[in-house]
């Protein structure tokens, strides 16, 4: 699968705009704020959570950087008067990381307090690793002020294990732990799977002894049966942490996680900037690729 998944990506470039949003309709709501409310809305009514994102990121404009957080106030006030069972991720560079940290502290407060009103949480990405310190210093800052926001750490870092450990020993660790999908040099990130695996087990390990709470963010069975056995290790409360997985991406462990009894969230982008977030997902993680393709097949097999 692995071949068939790289030719999918190396032919993105030549793919009309339709066939790559057939592709991506599998894993992104649409382009409006309805659309996410429908999705989540089909999540809640089959036991699962969710956290909606609004597409987009690395903006350099100041007025897109507004606009983008008007929107993301949209959505929070749309998850309160659906009462929907979600909370909100956000991406730091789509609220002016790259133009003034200050100005971004200021978008992402301001979103954060929303929340806070309605008793929802937000949850801030991780982007790559030109952000790392300013995403966790912006968080750090935030954390100064409001309870009800996390962050997200990439098990492929090799700084990962050290962030976790000193954001819990300031008091502040709330995390989601995903892989990590942007292409990285090797001096500070790790390339074979194997070794992101173990450091992931790692990081979860420090995370849940330290009574952190995580989302358990992967779509790998290896990394998901690990979890269960350090959770029963540890006897942890089902509310302690959760697991978290894509829009789309594969249903089969998505089913066993709920059949298992654990707590799930489903990551649910929308918004206009579908295609470029669309491509960068294919191109950088061609696993991605390989699921919605399986599952497109699938989904004619049984019409």
């Amino acid at each position: 699968m692995n071949l068939l998944n790289k030719l999918v990506v190396a032919t993105l470039p030549a793919v009309p705009k339709p066939i790559v949003r057939y592709f991506a309709s599998r894993y992104i709501a649409g382009e409006e704020v309805s659309d996410a409310v429908r999705v989540v809305k089909q999540l809640n009514s089959e036991g699962m959570m969710a956290t909606i994102d609004v597409l987009g990121e690395d903006i350099f404009q100041q007025q897109e950087a507004v606009a983008a957080r008007d929107k993301i106030l949209e959505v929070i006030d749309s998850i309160q008067g659906q009462r929907l069972d979600s909370n909100i991720s956000i991406k730091l560079t789509q609220l002016g990381l790259k133009l003034d940290l200050d100005f971004c502290l200021q978008n992402a407060r301001k979103i954060v307090s929303a929340a806070r009103d309605y008793g929802n949480f937000v949850r801030i990405d991780m982007e790559d690793s030109s952000c790392t310190d300013h995403t966790i210093w912006v968080y750090r800052e935030l954390r100064k002020e409001f309870k009800n926001v996390g962050i997200a750490l990439q098990a492929y870092l090799r700084r990962t294990r050290s962030d976790a450990e000193s954001l819990i020993e300031g008091g502040i660790g709330h995390f989601r732990l995903c892989k990590g999908i942007y292409i990285e040099p090797a001096e500070i990130a790790f390339k074979d799977r194997g070794e992101i695996n173990r450091n992931f087990m790692r990081a979860l390990e420090v995370m849940l002894r330290r009574k952190a709470y995580v989302g358990i963010a992967t779509h790998d069975a290896e990394l998901v049966h690990g979890s269960y056995d350090m959770i029963n290790n540890l006897k942890l409360y089902k509310t302690e942490y959760e697991f978290q997985m894509l829009l789309g991406v594969r249903h089969d462990l998505r089913s066993q996680i709920l059949r298992d009894g654990h707590r799930l969230r489903v990551y649910v982008p929308f918004g206009k900037h579908w295609y470029r977030y669309s491509i960068r997902r294919f191109k950088e993680n061609p696993q991605v690729a390989g699921y919605v393709l399986s599952a497109l097949f699938n989904r004619h097999r049984t019409n």
